[in-house]
């Protein structure tokens, strides 16, 4: 398992989240599992549960996000899961670029465990739709609270005055292919 602290963007500062947290577990054969931790999550806007089913524009609200770049080209792949169970997976040929639904055997599985103190989001994705290469891989969130305000969240950001998760910059962990132990 990794642990991944992620970082606010210091543009977009939370109201009272005091940090996020992912993790991912690669043990098991058929699901890649994923879990974001929240601090302070008294303030938490959760979507409504909406089912099971793709949707375009996850980012507005609370969501969470998995990007996995193979390693030696410019394709990449991003995954939006939202507590709704809403989710999405794109594919694009290069920053921004080409951008196109990627398909998926089988839905992921979102869970969502909101509490006063701390919330729990569980995702799990079919291993069958990763990349089966060394991956360049970012991790990221964006965490709305009451009143409005927004966090966005990653392993790092690139310099500049607004968030972007797509920047390479926020590509900043490796995750291997499925065969590595």
């Amino acid at each position: 398992m990794q642990v991944y602290p992620l970082v606010v963007h210091p543009a977009h500062p939370p109201a009272q989240v005091t940090a996020v947290e992912a993790r991912i577990d690669a043990s098991d054969p058929h699901w890649l599992l994923l879990r974001w931790r929240i601090e302070g999550a008294g303030g938490l806007v959760v979507p409504p549960p909406a089912g099971k089913h793709r949707a375009d524009e996850l980012w507005r609200t609370t969501c969470f996000e998995l990007f996995l770049k193979p390693e030696g080209g410019e394709k990449y792949v991003e995954f939006n899961l939202s507590p709704s169970e809403r989710w999405n997976a794109y594919e694009f040929d290069g920053y921004r670029d080409g951008m196109r639904e990627y398909p998926l055997s089988r839905n992921p599985v979102c869970t969502m465990r909101p509490g006063s103190r701390f919330a729990i989001f569980d995702a799990s994705i079919p291993r069958s739709g990763l990349p089966d290469v060394q991956c360049a891989l970012g991790l990221s969130a964006v965490i709305e609270e009451e009143g409005g305000a927004k966090g966005y969240w990653a392993i790092a950001h690139a310099d500049g005055a607004r968030p972007d998760f797509h920047d390479p910059a926020c590509f900043a962990a490796a995750f291997p292919p499925p065969s590595a132990p």
